[in-house]
């Protein structure tokens, strides 16, 4: 855990349930944009679909904004 002790309920225990079940996923979260194609945050995700993401969000909800979003709001 990049040096950082884990906190004490959870001893190297906890697993994520896909994982564990062997099913393809992404850990990243996939953002949706109005007029591009998704993008995802982890890096080196091929596959965009929306089932593979437990995760996903509209581009609106990026801290900071998105170029998308305010090209959007400009041309409604």
């Amino acid at each position: 855990m990049d040096g950082v002790r884990p906190p004490w309920w959870y001893e190297g225990t906890m697993e994520c349930a896909t994982c564990s079940a062997g099913l393809d996923h992404c850990h990243g979260t996939l953002v949706l944009h109005f007029e591009a194609q998704p993008e995802c945050t982890e890096p080196g995700c091929a596959d965009l679909g929306r089932a593979r993401h437990l995760l996903i969000i509209d581009c609106r909800s990026v801290s900071g904004g998105c170029v998308c979003t305010e090209t959007h709001l400009v041309s409604a």
